[in-house]
C-alpha cells in the first residue's frame, strides 16, 4: 500500500509518495512553468489514472492524464475541452476534475471557467458541455468571484444520477440526472453582500463536500459562514458558532465517519489570515454543534493561505488529511489532524492537492 499525493502548483505538478505515511519522497517538477489548477486521481481503474488540469500559457488550457504514476503523459490531439461555436467564448481553466462512481467506470466530470459544467466518458480524455447548466436562466447573474467564475464543486451522487455543482458566485445547483434541468439549492445561506441576504441564489460558496452519512448530507464554506444539510440541500444552517472566523476555503468531510469535518477558519475576507497568523484546522465530531482547534506541528507566525482545491483526505484509517499553502508547503497529517508533519517545503504557490491509495 502507498499513498500518493499529487499536488498542483502555479509552476508544475509534484507527486509526494509513502508506503507509511510517515515519511515521503517528492518527485517533479512535471509540466513545468505550467499551472496545474486541478488534479484527480481515478482508482476506478488499474492502474490508477491521473488527470490535471494543466494550463500552458503558449498552447492554452487542458486536461491531460497518466496511466504510470506520472512517468509518462498524454493528451488528445484536439481541444479536450472545447466550447461550442455558438457559445462565443472559450476555455480559461479547468478548475475541477471529479471522476463518477464505480457504476459508471468511464465517467468524468469537469468544472471550468467561464462557468461550466463538462461530462467525459471515456475516462478523461474528452469532454461535452452540459448544456443544461449553461442554457440555464440564471446563467447571466453568475458572476465572477475574486477567484473567478467558475464550477469548483462536482458531487456525482453515489446512488442515483442526481449531480450538485457550487460555484462562485451563484451558488448551489442539483440536477436529478447531471445534465438538463437545474435548481438552485440554497435556502439558509446567506449573502450579505445582497440587499436580501437570504437570495434563491447568487450566493459565493466556496466549497460543498458530502458527509459519510449519505449524499443527502452536504457541509458547505461560504465566503461567509459555514452551513450544513440533511436533505439536499434544500435548507441549510448555519454551524459557524464556535469558530475563530466564519471565512475560509477549505471544506474536508470524513469518508468513513459520519459528523467529522474540519474547516480552516480565516480573518474576515479583506484579510484573508490564519487568524492571530497561527495556521489551524477546526474538526467538528458532532456535524458542526462543537468545534476543536488542532494544529500540532502547524506553523504559528503564518501569514499564507490554503486555498479550497488545496486541501485533500484520503481513504485510510485513520483518516489523512492534506494541506498545501500559497507559500509552497505540503503538511500532511496521519491521524486526522491532531498532529502534522511537513512533507515538501519551498514549491511554488500550491493549487490543488488530491490523495490516492495505491497498491
Amino acid at each position: 500500500m502507498a499513498v500518493m499525493v499529487a499536488i498542483g502548483t502555479r509552476k508544475g505538478l509534484f507527486l509526494a509518495r509513502s508506503d507509511d505515511r510517515g515519511s515521503w519522497t517528492v518527485d517533479g517538477p512535471h509540466f513545468l512553468m505550467e499551472e496545474v489548477a486541478s488534479v484527480a486521481w481515478d482508482t476506478r481503474r488499474s492502474p490508477a489514472r491521473l488527470l490535471v488540469g494543466v494550463m500552458s500559457w503558449h498552447w492554452g488550457p487542458t486536461v491531460a492524464w497518466s496511466d504510470d504514476l506520472g512517468a509518462t503523459w498524454n493528451e488528445s490531439d484536439h481541444a479536450s475541452i472545447a466550447f461550442p461555436d455558438d457559445t462565443g467564448t472559450a476555455l480559461a481553466r479547468v478548475w475541477q476534475l471529479q471522476p463518477d462512481g464505480e457504476d459508471r467506470p468511464g465517467v468524468v466530470w469537469a468544472g471550468a471557467e467561464p462557468t461550466s459544467l463538462w461530462r467525459s466518458s471515456d475516462g478523461g480524455e474528452s469532454f461535452e458541455l452540459v448544456r443544461g447548466l449553461w442554457d440555464h436562466p440564471h446563467r447571466p447573474d453568475w458572476a465572477p468571484g475574486f477567484g473567478g467564475a467558475a464550477v469548483h464543486t462536482i458531487l456525482p451522487n453515489p446512488e442515483t444520477s442526481a449531480v450538485t455543482v457550487a460555484m462562485s458566485t451563484g451558488g448551489v445547483y442539483v440536477s436529478d440526472d447531471g445534465a438538463t434541468g437545474w435548481t438552485p439549492r440554497n435556502t439558509g445561506i446567506s449573502a450579505k453582500f445582497f440587499p436580501d441576504p437570504f437570495p434563491e441564489y447568487g450566493q459565493c460558496v466556496h466549497k460543498v463536500v458530502a458527509d459519510a452519512a449519505g449524499p443527502d448530507h452536504l457541509y458547505a464554506q461560504n465566503h461567509g459562514g459555514v452551513y450544513r444539510t440533511t436533505d439536499g440541500g434544500r435548507q441549510w444552517t448555519s454551524i459557524s458558532a464556535g469558530l475563530p472566523a466564519e471565512f475560509g476555503f477549505v471544506a474536508l468531510a470524513s469518508p468513513r465517519t459520519p459528523g467529522t469535518f474540519w474547516v480552516m477558519p480565516l480573518e474576515d475576507d479583506s484579510r484573508r489570515i490564519p487568524p492571530g497568523g497561527r495556521m489551524r484546522v477546526h474538526r467538528t465530531r458532532d456535524a458542526g454543534d462543537t468545534w476543536t482547534e488542532q494544529g500540532d506541528g502547524l506553523p504559528d507566525d503564518s501569514w499564507t493561505v490554503v486555498l479550497r482545491d488545496a486541501a485533500c483526505v484520503d481513504s485510510l484509517e485513520p483518516t489523512g488529511l492534506y494541506l498545501g499553502t500559497r507559500d509552497g508547503c505540503l503538511y500532511a497529517s496521519a491521524d486526522e489532524g491532531e498532529t502534522w508533519t511537513a512533507v515538501a517545503e519551498h514549491l511554488p504557490d500550491v493549487l490543488s492537492v488530491r490523495a490516492a491509495v495505491l497498491p
